[in-house]
């Protein structure tokens, strides 16, 4: 479970978000949705524990994340847009490099059903460099699952992926939630989060203008309306403003 109270969170003098709570529950899909500068980084970093709210309670599995932040960021994975990997590791090393950070006693067994998954299982003894950007976001992703996760943040997970990898991902995201894990996703591709999401979070200048499930959402913007997509909820619940 994911849970922030009043979650805050300033650089400077500019307040990125404001007072921002959330419960995301086991099995739950979240999709966290707004204009450019709407916070939506800020708060998956924050949740994720990279880089400290300025305020506010944050729990990871019932871990709060800054009295035990050890405990919190075993529950997590946090996959950014840009995949972060070591150029002299190969595929396979990435994945061993891992396990060890998380004392995952069974990696082998574990990476490789990853690399079959994520079809990377004949690059494995590539390094980044030999790697498409694809490629590059799958080994990263198999990485981040590999000590099983109770909790994941996903920030523009199909970034560089064909249309066979976002399908699958696609699919490798709901079964994840559908065995109990609990998720953020935030993505400009409302048809992504259409497809997958049980709930939706929108935020606006750092603050929360709706949430709750797909279903609750679109019933407050659709004005009676049937059929009504999330981009037609997006704008009308944004005004239409990218600022």
């Amino acid at each position: 479970m994911i849970e922030a109270e009043s979650l805050c969170k300033r650089y400077g003098s500019f307040t990125a978000v404001r007072d921002l709570s959330l419960v995301v529950r086991p099995g739950e899909v979240l999709g966290l949705v707004g204009p450019n500068g709407a916070g939506k980084t800020s708060t998956l970093r924050c949740l994720a524990g990279i880089i400290p709210a300025t305020s506010g309670t944050l729990r990871i599995a019932g871990h709060d994340l800054a009295a035990d932040p050890v405990a919190a960021k075993r529950k997590l994975a946090f996959f950014p847009d840009e995949p972060r990997l070591f150029d002299y590791l190969t595929v396979r090393q990435h994945l061993n490099f891992v396990a060890r950070i998380y004392g995952v006693a069974d990696h082998e067994a574990r990476a490789q059903p990853l690399l079959e998954e994520f079809e990377i299982a004949d690059k494995a003894d590539r390094l980044p460099g030999e790697l498409s950007r694809g490629m590059k976001q799958k080994l990263a992703i198999a990485c981040g699952l590999l000590h099983a996760p109770q909790v994941m943040f996903f920030d523009e997970p199909l970034t560089g992926l064909d249309p066979l990898g976002i399908r699958r991902m696609k699919n490798s995201i709901l079964q994840r939630a559908r065995d109990g894990a609990t998720i953020v996703l935030s993505s400009h591709l409302l048809h992504l989060l259409e497809e997958v999401c049980s709930h939706v979070l929108i935020l606006k200048k750092g603050e929360k203008i709706a949430d709750g499930t797909l279903a609750e959402v679109a019933a407050r913007f659709s004005a009676g309306e049937t059929g009504v997509s999330l981009e037609e909820i997006f704008i009308r619940a944004t005004g239409g403003s990218e600022n």
